[in-house]
């Protein structure tokens, strides 16, 4: 091969084959991000159902009724309010990994089903009135948000 062989076939490389590694690249990050994302949307999920299972085994609660649980003894506020405690930290959780100020289509859905969930739970009467208890010591970007979430659910 001459010189000249060299030269054209650097050229060639220069041209083609730098883009392409770059576009390899930054695809491979994007494919990283979204895998590492769904991961942390799989655990958050994870969590969740866990929440549900606790809430099951407390049926006595009726946690999930729409109305407010009537006539509860001291000891069964306090584990409703415990179960409430355990739902905000995990929102917060979800909040601070999932929610950001700029999403694309695909981090938004992600994000819209956890904002449902906290807007069910703001319905309910007795989560909506332990709420500001309930976030005492949490993020203060968190607790603005559900605030103001909960102060436009109808309860």
């Amino acid at each position: 091969m001459t010189l000249e062989t060299w030269e054209l076939l650097s050229y060639v490389v220069t041209v083609i084959g730098l883009p392409l590694a770059i576009a390899v690249f930054v695809y491979e990050q994007r494919r990283e991000r979204d895998n590492e994302e769904d991961a942390v949307y799989q655990l958050l999920s994870d969590n969740y159902q866990d929440f549900l299972r606790i809430a099951l085994e407390h049926s006595e609660l009726r946690l999930f009724a729409p109305e407010q649980t009537p006539a509860l003894t001291a000891e069964q506020r306090e584990r409703m309010l415990i179960i409430f405690s355990m739902l905000v930290s995990l929102f917060e959780r979800a909040y601070l990994l999932l929610r950001e100020d700029h999403m694309d289509p695909r981090q938004q859905r992600l994000w819209q089903s956890w904002e449902d969930y906290m807007l069910e739970w703001c319905r309910r009467a007795d989560f909506h009135a332990a709420l500001p208890t309930l976030l005492r010591g949490e993020d203060p970007e968190f607790a603005a948000y559900l605030s103001a979430l909960a102060d436009h659910a109808p309860v």
